[in-house]
């Protein structure tokens, strides 16, 4: 039986979608289309932990994605999306443009309540 052969699918724009969560950040690169071509964390990087809820964790995750994404498919030019209220939201976005991806917008995908349900109690300090 013959397996068909996988052809290297060159692409020279892409999305970047950056979720960000308290715990975690989770970085998508994706095909003008929504196919996701490389997925990145910080426990992919070796973060575990509550060391991968740290803005350093989300860079080390996002150069990882982005160096990943060029070499693989040759991707050049990145639209940045961004949702989530973690502290990794601008250092993954620093990630990918110190490796190489020009970002040609960012925009803010965070969902606001307009007085909607009532929010979880905030951390003690």
């Amino acid at each position: 039986m013959a397996t068909s052969k996988k052809t290297k699918k060159s692409v020279s724009n892409g999305i970047v979608t950056i979720q960000s969560t308290f715990n975690n950040t989770i970085i998508s690169i994706t095909d003008q289309n929504g196919e996701v071509l490389v997925q990145g964390s910080p426990p992919v990087v070796g973060f575990k932990g509550s060391r991968r809820s740290t803005a350093f964790a989300a860079t080390k995750a996002a150069q990882d994605a982005a160096e990943k994404a060029i070499k693989k498919y040759g991707i050049r030019e990145v639209k940045v999306i961004v949702s989530g209220p973690g502290a990794g939201r601008n250092a993954a976005v620093k990630g990918l443009d110190s490796a190489g991806l020009k970002i040609t917008t960012l925009v803010d995908k965070t969902p606001i309540p307009h007085n909607g349900c009532r929010p979880r109690k905030s951390p003690r300090k």
